[in-house]
This record gives structure tokens, sequence and C-alpha cells, in this order.
């Protein structure tokens, strides 16, 4: 059997993708109100930004605005929480290439886990299980290991 040695960077990494898992838990312990008041600043932020007449706006127009942001929001999240758990999953696997066992193991790791997360949220007030989510949570994890990899090619250069 062979014995598995862990380096202090791959065990800082380790501990990252534990605090990305147990963000990931908490953001989808939120009920609908809670998760839309958590994306809703950032909504705020983004329509101060980029529509300052935005309270001149016709109701209709502030409302397909507010729900198009709110969207692209809540999906960019997904996607971004996942590629830090796949960034962080991949270098603490130890892997260098992108396309070997281990990479896959890490990407069906991180798919898993985004499974597991949208079944939590099917049992949370107001919240649902979604495919797309889990797909999107999927794309971002194999983004986020593509960044890890691309990250050590660059500093294993220096």
């Amino acid at each position: 059997m062979r014995k598995i040695r862990l380096n202090k960077f791959q065990i800082f990494c380790g501990i990252m993708t534990i605090a990305v898992m147990v963000c990931i838990f908490l953001f989808s312990c939120e009920n609908a109100d809670d998760s839309s008041d958590t994306s809703g600043n950032f909504v705020n932020l983004i329509i101060s930004i980029f529509y300052g007449d935005y309270d001149e706006l016709p109701l209709w127009e502030q409302e397909e605005i507010r729900g198009n942001i709110s969207h692209f929001i809540r999906k960019t999240a997904h996607f971004t929480i996942f590629a830090a758990l796949g960034f962080f999953a991949f270098l603490t696997s130890g892997q260098k290439k992108l396309l070997c066992k281990g990479t896959a193991a890490v990407l069906i790791f991180c798919g898993l886990y985004a499974v597991s997360d949208e079944i939590h949220q099917y049992f949370v007030p107001g919240r649902a299980c979604m495919l797309r989510d889990m797909l999107i949570d999927t794309c971002g994890s194999l983004a986020g290991i593509a960044a890890a990899l691309a990250a050590l090619k660059i500093f294993s250069r220096k």
C-alpha cells in the first residue's frame, strides 16, 4: 500500500477546500428570503454603478433590470464558489496534469458535492434542487481546476 504524504502547501489547500465546502453549505442553509437578501445587496450595488437613472425608469423596466441582474449574480455566485472549490481541491490533490485520473477524481468530487448541495437545498424552505445549478457548479469546478493548473505552470517557472 502506497503511503500518501502531503506537504505544507497541500495541507493549506486542503484546509481551504474544507473552508469553501463549509461556505457552500452555509449559503445553501439560507432560506429563499435570506438568500435573496444576500444576492440583493450585490444587485443593488450593480444597479447603483451601472444605472444612475434607475429610479426614474418605469416600474416594469426596473423589475426587468433587477430580475436579470439578480439571475446573473446568483448563477455567477454558483460558478465562482465552485471554481474556488475546484481550485483548492486540485491543488490539494498534488496533480500536475489536466488529463489524468487524479484530475478526473477531483472533478467528480466537486460534481458530487454540487449534487449534494442541490439536494440539500431541496429541503431548505423556498429553495429548490436544480439540475442547471449542478451543471453550473461543475463547470465552475472545472474552471477552478484549469486556473489552478495555470497557476502551477506560471509559478513553477519562477
